[in-house]
């Protein structure tokens, strides 16, 4: 477990000094949409889940407007409380930040009277990523346990290029990735 704290210590670093290195203007045209084979993964008026970004992260809602405008209702993580098993709640228009308020993790989250949403294709956060699908996040398993109980059509990654690991120290309940999209490349589908 010391060994995976580490990691994701050296992992938050490494993304840090990435993020900060590539000019305000040009991280604004990242992610602006999801490249074509991303698509093909994807059901005609499926449910999307994003991750509203914290700090650091890839801008996961620009997928969330490009899908929204496409006519998909878009859904984000939400927690009742720190502990609390993760849902999904419909981010009823991802143009209007002022419909999300803070969650216990300090990411922002639709309001609790917000639709519960089951998604049909999950867009992950990660803090590290295999070029075979394996992912390692935050810690505390909450995406690994949601996509173990509600199997996604597909569960894609978003992550910087220098999150690519060789490898990670992956465990039995850690859930692959179908995919891994990065600004440069798509890994995937698996």
């Amino acid at each position: 477990m010391i060994e995976k704290k580490q990691l994701r210590a050296e992992l938050k670093q490494r993304r840090a000094a990435h993020v900060a290195a590539i000019p305000e203007f040009q991280r604004a045209l990242l992610f602006r949409r999801p490249p074509e084979p991303v698509l093909s993964l994807v059901p005609e008026g499926a449910v999307i889940s994003v991750f509203h970004e914290m700090e650091g992260e890839v801008p996961a809602s620009n997928y969330a407007r490009w899908f929204f405008e496409r006519g998909h209702r878009i859904a984000l993580p939400w927690f009742a409380e720190r502990g609390a098993p993760m849902q999904f709640r419909e981010w009823t228009n991802p143009f209007v930040e002022d419909l999300l308020e803070p969650d216990p993790f300090k990411a922002l989250q639709p309001a609790a009277d917000a639709p519960l949403l089951i998604p049909q294709v999950v867009f992950c956060p990660l803090l590290g990523f295999t070029s075979r699908g394996g992912r390692i996040g935050y810690g505390a398993g909450h995406f690994d346990r949601w996509l173990t109980t509600h199997p996604p059509h597909a569960a894609i990654g978003l992550a910087w290029d220098c999150q690519l690991e060789e490898s990670l120290p992956i465990e039995p309940h850690d859930v692959p990735l179908d995919a891994v999209v990065t600004p440069t490349r798509m890994y995937g589908p698996f």
